[in-house]
């Protein structure tokens, strides 16, 4: 199959033909020797599979949950926590997003920073909105990503040309909207605790934030979508190995965007 990325279509694994290289004549015990042996892996093809994204992923979330421990204990402390997290993992996200190929140092980089960030947030959100909020979260993110896998997997949902141009024109207007209420707290054109997101509704009760982070719930699960899509792509082309580890990182952006989004629209609700 052609590809349009250029880290694929310098690879002849992905060329029309492949490679033309004429079959040897094997025995019938160097064929039973085959038979026998164990399936080679990951490590043995250097190809993308499953199993080794999953690794990939699993190492990633494990460095960002220690981090989001180490965040929520020394927050009460040194309360800059979360902002060094939060700026320090954007840089690096960003570095990791526009680099051609993975980079397994920078991202596990990114997963310790945005772990500090995600456990200063946490903390604060905790002890300003009251108990059992962080707990409402982690289970709705979990709930999230475990549905949209299920229903990847099953075939139900699948990443398109027009739901993901939809999804990129969503996206640049979230940010819009995001970028004007920082702004409008920063310079003191509201004083609510977050913004906008705080107006009800006109003629109704309903914070205009519910509204938006059901939005922002909805597009972090498309974004899986596409992170999942990914994944399969790579396995079934054939990809690098390495490309493991862009499919880890997409996972764990979107998943620590998901959980954020999550956190904010349950302490909106119940404030």
């Amino acid at each position: 199959m052609a590809t349009s990325n250029p880290a694929f279509s310098r690879n002849p694994a992905f060329s029309a033909q492949g490679p033309q290289t004429k079959a040897p004549v094997l025995s019938g015990d160097e064929l039973q020797q085959m038979y026998n042996a164990p399936s080679a892996g990951a490590q043995d093809t250097d190809r993308m599979t499953y199993e080794d994204t999953i690794a990939k992923s699993a190492l990633c979330f494990a460095i960002l949950v220690v981090a989001a421990v180490a965040g929520w204990t020394l927050t009460p402390g040194l309360p800059f926590i979360p902002i060094l997290g939060a700026i320090v993992g954007l840089v690096l996200g960003l570095v990791n997003t526009f680099k051609k190929e993975p980079s397994p140092g920078l991202i596990l980089a990114y997963a310790a920073f945005e772990g500090l960030f995600v456990g200063g947030i946490s903390y604060i959100f905790e002890d300003a909105f009251g108990g059992g909020l962080v707990m409402q979260a982690v289970l709705a993110t979990l709930v999230v990503v475990g549905v949209t896998l299920a229903l990847f997997k099953s075939g139900k949902i699948r990443a398109s040309k027009k739901a993901t141009k939809v999804f990129l024109i969503a996206m640049v207007g979230y940010l819009v909207f995001s970028l004007v209420n920082i702004g409008m707290m920063v310079f003191g054109g509201s004083d609510a605790a977050f913004g906008l997101r705080s107006n009800d509704i006109p003629g109704t009760s309903i914070p205009f934030g519910v509204v938006i982070g059901l939005l922002a719930v909805v597009m972090a699960a498309y974004s899986l979508v596409l992170d999942f899509d990914f994944i399969q792509r790579g396995v079934n082309n054939r990809a690098p190995r390495k490309f493991g580890w862009s499919g880890a990182f997409g996972i764990m952006v979107t998943v620590v965007w998901l959980y954020v989004e999550l956190l904010r629209l349950f302490a909106i609700a119940r404030n």
